[in-house]
This record gives structure tokens, C-alpha cells and sequence, in this order.
């Protein structure tokens, strides 16, 4: 496939289609599968890295199906996750592909659970050329198995600022080779960039590609919610929006605002969380929240269970430590023998370090029977979705054993994580099992995950986005445990509000 060049676009083109509604039933499908066939597909569900590290490190005890001896295994499938990641795309996410498919750069974006990362995943799977895909932080680039904006273009940390950063690329033949030889580009959570990062990533693209056109003609598809968490600024500085810089605006990208939403099909539930997005705190938002608070003793009590009893609620805190305290708190509670399951590393020095400063895994996983956990990556299976949760039955170094709250019985076998360098080679890899405990997490890090209930006290936030890509991670409001609210705490950057206004009026 290729990219023609753009050579006169129209500035800030939308492609805006109308609201639909995805529902979602809950069933178990129970299937015998020839082991020898799922392992001839490995590559094809992004587990050939597994196989391979199973093969090298034999000692470490991961499962190894042997190719040549036809065994049987099990599959459970969450029929819920599975219709919550649909193998299809909707009738909007298919204009938003035919957009994706033409020339030019474009900018993907809509609330959370519009299907913004289903639809890119759909148009790198039909694409004909290795498209780079950049995260904006080293933990995102970690879980999706990408490479970050800042390394693709050579920025480092700005050391010495942008021009100094710029002088450094003009004498880098890797970073310029790199730039000159790649088509496209995917920008992931571009909202999480700041404008003079973007600003000197075009500068050094032009100049690596001695071309005057925008980007020097290397085609720019940025994906992502402005209206959610915004780029990281330090303390007392105006923020940064990479909308307000000139690389923006010279950039000209034709805007696919998806308006729909896969996660729920709740019509309440969507417009209390349109209004919590653009920070509108009006009588229907304050009963909708008030009809969810906590009583003072439920909120306190560390063994509370929520009415759907032994699925509990998730509590997202705003501060890491918050969250890993009451993890801990809850783990500690339970009469069961730990289970110590060490994170394995793989790589150079410098590079493990790195992914180790990133990684979405301890290196000590502590888990006990009986406890609750997370999944925290996709299954190429089906079988569950990030934020699945459920608890724990059996462990040993090969297998969790899990049941869902959705009643399905999966097990889960340790996954790879990796790190690549700028050139897209993987540097560095971990390997341990892809769960973390359920009890609590950041507000940051459920982002991009599906939830069936979730304990929040928006009492207390600072950032823009918060509270709405808290309560926008569950499927429907009946899961929602509401320990405090403030107005105060339901905040949307002005800035982000005028910007969408000019998108349309069904963003």
C-alpha cells in the first residue's frame, strides 16, 4: 500500500458519522482444539516470541506445546469480551478506515470506548508495509510492543532544549535514515505529547527528508482524546497541548471524530459521561453521582464485597501509592500461603534496566489463593479483555487458574513483554504472567481498560480528564461505587473544549 503525498489539504477536515449502540450478552462457549493447530497459529496471534523464549530457557518451566504431539486443550471464552472486542468494525469505524486508507495526515479521535485503538489495530492488519506505531510513554510503548515518540525521532529527554536537540539529529545517519526510509507513522495517545515535543519532532523530520512539506512528507496518523489525561507539565507551567503548536497546525490533519460507543449500551450512562467530559456539572450529573454514593461504613470497611458479591468493586486512586497500599492491605488479609512468581528479564544491561522502569509487571509477582486479579493485556484468544477480572484458584509456574466474574474458568500462561529500540529491534523482554492484583489501581493506568465496577472517590482530583477517564472505564453505571464527589474535581481544560468545537457538534 502506498501513501501519496499530500499536496493541498483542506485544514481541520472532519469526517463525523452518526451515534450508534453496541449491545453485549454473556454467555461460556466451551471448545476442543488440537494443540498442534493453535501452535502452527502462534505467529499469527502475536505468540511466536513466547514460543521462542519457552525453547531457549527451558529451565524457568513455562508451558512448551511440543508441535509434533497432537494433545488436546481446553478453551474457555468470555463471550462477553469477546463481543466487547469485536472481530468487525462498525459501519463509522469502516468510513474512518477508508479515510485511514487514502492519503494525507489524519487525526483519530473520540471518547473513551469509541473503538479508536480497534480501529487502527483493524488498519495495520490490512496495511501492506511495516507502519511504526509511537507511544507517547515508555510504559504504553511496554504493553502494546512499540517504541516511543521521543526514540523513533532522536529526542531523548530535549537535553540542552529544541534546537539543541534538532543540531544533535542533523549530524544522527541513524535517526535520519530511520525518518527518510518510513511511509507512515501511528502517534498513540498523542494527547499525552506536548506541543514543543511535536514541534521538533516535524523540525528533524523535515531535515532528515529535505522536504519543505509538513513532516517532509512522511504521512502522520495521530490517535487519541484530548479530553482525557493530558501531557505530563511541570508544576506551575501553562500546559502544553500539542494542538496549540505550529507542527499542528502545519500538519493539516482531516479529523475522524467516532462518535459511537462499544463499551455500553447504556443511553443514561452516555450522556452523564458526555457531560462529565466537557466538565458540565448540571442537576442530572449530581443525582446520577449522589444515586451512587457510599454509605460512610461500606466505604471504609477493606473487606467490603459489592452487591454482585464476589466480583468487588476495583478502586481507582489518582496516586500510585495509594493504589499499591491497598493492594497490599487487601493481599495481606487473606489466610494463604504466598506464591512468589520472579519476573525474568532478558537483554543487555542498560536495556533491562530501561524496560524495568517501565515495565507493567513486578519483579516479584506476589499473589495468594483466593485473591483477586486484573488481566492487563488483550488475549489474541478472545478469551478476556484488559480489565478482566476475576480470582484466583490454582498457580504454579506454568498456569494461572482463574475464574472471571464473568463465570468462564480460563488459564493463563506467563506472557512477554518487550521493549524496542528507535530502529523497531526488540532490546529488551520480560517475561512473567500478565496479571496484576484487582484491589486497586491508578487512574492512568485503567486507561484503555474495560471494567464491570470500579469504587472512586472524586473528591480530591487536580487533573483534566480525570474523573471522566475514571467512570468511563465500566460498561454500565450499575457497578459504580461513588465513596465522595466535588465539582471541583470534574475538570476540562478550556483550551481542549474550543478545540473540539471546531470539529463538530457530535464530538
Amino acid at each position: 500500500m502506498t501513501y501519496p503525498q499530500q499536496r493541498n489539504p483542506v485544514h481541520s477536515k472532519s469526517l463525523v458519522v452518526g451515534r450508534s449502540r453496541l449491545g453485549a450478552g454473556e454467555s461460556q462457549c466451551v471448545s476442543q482444539v488440537p494443540a498442534i493447530a493453535i501452535a502452527r497459529n502462534f505467529s499469527a496471534l502475536g505468540l511466536q516470541v513466547f514460543l521462542q523464549f519457552s525453547c531457549s530457557l527451558p529451565q524457568i518451566g513455562f508451558l512448551f506445546l511440543n508441535r509434533s504431539t497432537p494433545i488436546t486443550m481446553e478453551i474457555n471464552v468470555d463471550i462477553k469480551s469477546h463481543l466487547n472486542s469485536p472481530s468487525t468494525l462498525t459501519p463509522e469505524q469502516a468510513q474512518a478506515l477508508e479515510k485511514l486508507n487514502g492519503s494525507g495526515n489524519v487525526f483519530v479521535t473520540g471518547g473513551a470506548g469509541s473503538g479508536k485503538s480497534f480501529l487502527i489495530r483493524h488498519f495495520l492488519k490490512q496495511a501492506q508495509e511495516a507502519i511504526p506505531v509511537l507511544a507517547s510513554t515508555g510504559a504504553a510503548a511496554v504493553l502494546v510492543g512499540g517504541r516511543t515518540f521521543h526514540s523513533f525521532f532522536g529526542l531523548g529527554l530535549l537535553e540542552g532544549g529544541s534546537i539543541a536537540t534538532i543540531e544533535r539529529n542533523r549530524k544522527n545517519g541513524r535517526v535520519l535514515k530511520r525518518i527518510r526510509e518510513a511511509k507512515t507513522v501511528i502517534i498513540d495517545e498523542v494527547s499525552m505529547l506536548s506541543g514543543v515535543v511535536l514541534n521538533t519532532a516535524e523540525i528533524i523530520s523535515r531535515m532528515a527528508r529535505d522536504n519543505d512539506e509538513p513532516w517532509g512528507g512522511l504521512r502522520i496518523i495521530c490517535v487519541g482524546d484530548f479530553a482525557q489525561l493530558p501531557p505530563v507539565t511541570k508544576a506551575g507551567a501553562k500546559r502544553d497541548w500539542a494542538f496549540q503548536c505550529e507542527a499542528w497546525s502545519f500538519s493539516q490533519f482531516a479529523s475522524v471524530v467516532l462518535s459511537s460507543n462499544v463499551r455500553t449500551q447504556d443511553n443514561e450512562f452516555l450522556k452523564i459521561l458526555d457531560l462529565i467530559r466537557w466538565g458540565r456539572v448540571d442537576r442530572t450529573v449530581h443525582d446520577f453521582l449522589n444515586r451512587h454514593l457510599l454509605t460512610e461504613g461500606f466505604n471504609q470497611d477493606p473487606e467490603f464485597t459489592s452487591s454482585a458479591g464476589d466480583a468487588e468493586a476495583t478502586r481507582l486512586c489518582p496516586r500510585r501509592d495509594q493504589a499499591d497500599g491497598y493492594n497490599q492491605l487487601r493481599l495481606s488479609l487473606i489466610d494463604e500461603k504466598e506464591q512468589i512468581f520472579p519476573t525474568v528479564f532478558i537483554g543487555d544491561a542498560k536495556s533491562k534496566e530501561a524496560l524495568k522502569r517501565n515495565a507493567p509487571v513486578p519483579e516479584l509477582l506476589v499473589l495468594k489463593r483466593f485473591c483477586r486479579v486484573m488481566l492487563i493485556q488483550n488475549d489474541p484468544m478472545k478469551r478476556w479483555v484488559n480489565g478482566s477480572r476475576g480470582r484466583l484458584l490454582e498457580a504454579d509456574e506454568s498456569k494461572l487458574v482463574i475464574r472471571l466474574d464473568s463465570g468462564s474458568k480460563i488459564n493463563v500462561e506467563p506472557a512477554t513483554f518487550s521493549i524496542l529500540d528507535a530502529d523497531g529491534k526488540v532490546v529488551a523482554s520480560m517475561v512473567n504472567f500478565p496479571v496484576a492484583l484487582a484491589y486497586a489501581t491508578t487512574i492512568h493506568k485503567a486507561q484503555g481498560a474495560t471494567l464491570d465496577e470500579v469504587w472512586v472517590d472524586l473528591s480530591r482530583l487536580w487533573e483534566p480528564g480525570q474523573a471522566y477517564v475514571a467512570l468511563s472505564r465500566l460498561r454500565t453505571p450499575q457497578g459504580l461505587k461513588v465513596a465522595g464527589w466535588n465539582p471541583q474535581s470534574i475538570i476540562v481544560a478550556p483550551e481542549v473544549m474550543r478545540f473540539y468545537e471546531k470539529l463538530g457538534p457530535n464530538v
